[in-house]
């Protein structure tokens, strides 16, 4: 769903990165925020990266489903909250609402090689997707220099 349209919804996710990056040890080397997805290349000082994405996306999530109803901006409010109530209803904990999906899409990187096609990828999401013409001219993408979340160089 094209959530991350909205600018508050986006706010909550760019906050919640850099809380992240600043309180749980969060090191973020490349990013793309879309408007139904994102990607990241990230790791954690302390080894525990799988614990701050489960606190990233149970957070992002709550504050997102909360922010829907209240949000006098949102058009879709009741479709989005059947949304979240139907993948809720699917999901094999049985959850009231969901968000996220549970699983996520890890990947090793294990070379200077994998990780430039990956940076690449990253970045050129916006330009495949036909939003832009070129990486730096998306918002939320660490290609665009003014991006509102800074990231560590690899």
């Amino acid at each position: 769903m094209d959530v991350f349209t909205r600018r508050i919804y986006q706010e909550i996710l760019v906050e919640s990165f850099i809380f992240c990056q600043l309180e749980k040890g969060l090191k973020l080397y490349c990013y793309c925020i879309m408007t139904n997805h994102i990607h990241f290349i990230a790791a954690s000082e302390n080894g525990s990266l799988s614990n701050i994405l489960r606190d990233f996306k149970s957070f992002t999530a709550t504050e997102i489903m909360d922010a829907t109803p209240k949000n006098i901006q949102e058009s879709r409010k009741e479709w989005l909250q059947a949304q979240f109530k139907n993948f809720g209803s699917k999901s094999p904990q049985k959850q009231i609402n969901q968000f996220w999906k549970h699983d996520n899409h890890p990947f090793f990187l294990y070379s200077r090689e994998m990780i430039e096609q990956k940076v690449n990828y990253i970045h050129h999401n916006p330009v495949e997707a036909g939003f832009v013409n070129v990486p730096h001219e998306w918002r939320l993408s660490s290609a665009n220099e003014q991006s509102p979340i800074k990231v560590l160089k690899f």
